[in-house]
Parts: structure tokens; C-alpha cells; sequence
């Protein structure tokens, strides 16, 4: 959870603002906000968890998507898929028959960048802009307040969400019209997935070899081989421990839409398309749950 010293915005104008989806990003993404001086109402699809949240954070919460998001200036989602986007856009209850003319939606949400499109085209028809905003960082990026958000969309919309996006944010970036903060999602998981499958495949052959590899990793943290996967999982892996961080099942997901985004652009992905089976075999594991560092289970 986001700690109440957050940070303070100088200069930011207090907005008035929503998130849909209080799941492990959501919930301290939502509060960042709130401790950041902006009007924050929730929403999620469990009641008790929005009224848990709005009586922690002093904010409000709402039954339904729509009057969440009614008299928002800026309505932030982070939910599971594309169809549970679509399900808190769109219909008699969802986001956009809220919306005011004028106001933004901000999508948090990894998801394809074909309903990146879809709805911005649908938010267009309404006045309404669109962003696509996917996020890096994990779990511990969206409690500490450290996320890297990369957006498609309108340059203005873009303007005008970027400070309010800080409060959770160490990087706001806009890459391009709508759907391009989904296609570079897709590019940083193909190189999570390489990168993990390499680091597996190092731990595991230095531990065969008798080394030390919490003494190896300290040493080659300093060099060309550095990364935030070694950084941050490395030590974790050659101690067998899995129970936290990006889940498994949420990296299949990702990768299954670069995937049918690759067959689409004619991209080669040999290597993503190898290590997204292995992380199958993970399943087959039990380790849905288990973080994608746990890759390296497949060569004990």
C-alpha cells in the first residue's frame, strides 16, 4: 500500500478523477492519487474492496463504472483483459456512458492494441479521449509510486494526464497514436521473457558447476551482464523462492497477445515463442502463481 508520506505535486491542479480495478496494481495506484490531493472515486467489481478503499483513503466509491466515472475529468482502468475493458467501457453501466464531453479515460489495463483502437474510437464518438497507458514496474512498482507508463493517444489528452499520472509514476511517456503504448508493452515483455530465460539458464549452469552464485551474481551485477531482472530476482532464484511478483499466468496472457500481434506484423519471435511454452510448462507445475523468475524450475 502506498505509505501517507507519498510524495507531494507542487504545481499539479487537483483533479477530479476515477479508477476502475482495485486489484495488486490498482488498489495503490488509486491511492497514490488520493494522497496526491486529487478527488479519487472507485470502483471495482467486489463491492467490499472499494468500500474498504474509500474508507482508508477518505474517498468515495460507486456501484457501478458509469457513476464512477460521472462528472470525472479523468477516469484511470486497470483491470484483467480485453474483455473485462470492454465490460467497464462500454454498455448502459459502463465508463463511457458516464463521461462527460471533454474528459479522458486512461488505460491501464496490458491488453491488445486492437481495443486500444476499438475504444478510442468509441470514446471519440462521445467526445471523450482515450489514452492507452500500460505500465511496468509489478506489484512493488505501483505500491512504492515507481511505475514507467508508456501511452497512445491524442498529444493533449496526453498533456493533460501526464502530471496527474505522476503521483504513481517515475515515467510518463507518450509513444505514438492510439495503440502504441500496447505495442510497447508487447516490446518490453519479448525482453523480460528472453532476459529471465537467459538468467535461468546462467543460474542453473553455475550451480552445477559448484559456484557460489550469490557471490557470482554480486560479481557479474557489476559488469555487461547487469539487468533489473538479475538485480531483482536473481538472488531470489538461486534461493528457490517464487512466492511473489508478476504471476505467471499474467505473463502467458501478455504473451499471448504479442503473439497474435506478431502474426499480424509478419514480426520473427523464435525466442519469445520458446520461452512463452516453457512458462506453459510452469502451469503444468502449479506455478501460475508463482513469479515468471520461477522459469528457472524447468532446469532443477
Amino acid at each position: 500500500m502506498p505509505s501517507t508520506n507519498s510524495r507531494t505535486y507542487d504545481g499539479v491542479t487537483p483533479r477530479r478523477v476515477a479508477f476502475l480495478g482495485l486489484g495488486v496494481m490498482g488498489l495503490p495506484m488509486a491511492g497514490h492519487l488520493a494522497l496526491a490531493g486529487h478527488q479519487v472515486t472507485v470502483y471495482n467489481r467486489s463491492p467490499a474492496k472499494s468500500q474498504a478503499w474509500g474508507a482508508e483513503f477518505k474517498g468515495a466509491s460507486a456501484p457501478t463504472p458509469r457513476e464512477a466515472a460521472a462528472g470525472c475529468d479523468i477516469v484511470f482502468c486497470c483491470v484483467g483483459n480485453d474483455d473485462d475493458l470492454r465490460a467497464v467501457v462500454l454498455g448502459r453501466d459502463g465508463a463511457l456512458a458516464g463521461m462527460k464531453p471533454g474528459a479522458i479515460f486512461v488505460d491501464h489495463t496490458t491488453a491488445s492494441a486492437d481495443v486500444a483502437r476499438e475504444l478510442c474510437a468509441a470514446a471519440q464518438a462521445l467526445g471523450v479521449a482515450f489514452v492507452d497507458a500500460p505500465v511496468s514496474g509489478g506489484q512493488a512498482g505501483a505500491q512504492n509510486g515507481l511505475l514507467t507508463v508508456m501511452c497512445g493517444g491524442d498529444p493533449a489528452a496526453f498533456e493533460t494526464i501526464r502530471p496527474v499520472a505522476m503521483a504513481y509514476s517515475r515515467a510518463v511517456t507518450l509513444l505514438g497514436a492510439s495503440g502504441a503504448g500496447q505495442l510497447a508493452k508487447m516490446v518490453n515483455q519479448i525482453c523480460i521473457a528472453g532476459l529471465v530465460q537467459g538468467l535461468s539458464e546462467a543460474i542453473a549452469f553455475g550451480q552445477r558447476a559448484g559456484l557460489d552464485m550469490h557471490q557470482v551474481l554480486d560479481v557479474i551485477g557489476k559488469g555487461a551482464a547487469q539487468s533489473w531482472q538479475m538485480d531483482n530476482r536473481g538472488k531470489t532464484m538461486v534461493d528457490d523462492r517464487f512466492d511473489f511478483g508478476f504471476a505467471v499466468d499474467w505473463m502467458r496472457k501478455d504473451l499471448g497477445l504479442v503473439m497474435e500481434e506478431a502474426r499480424r506484423n509478419g514480426a520473427r519471435l523464435p525466442v519469445t515463442a520458446l520461452v512463452d511454452q516453457f512458462y506453459a510448462d510452469i502451469q503444468q507445475m502449479d506455478g501460475g502463481r508463482w513469479d515468471t523468475s520461477s522459469l528457472i524450475r524447468r532446469l532443477r
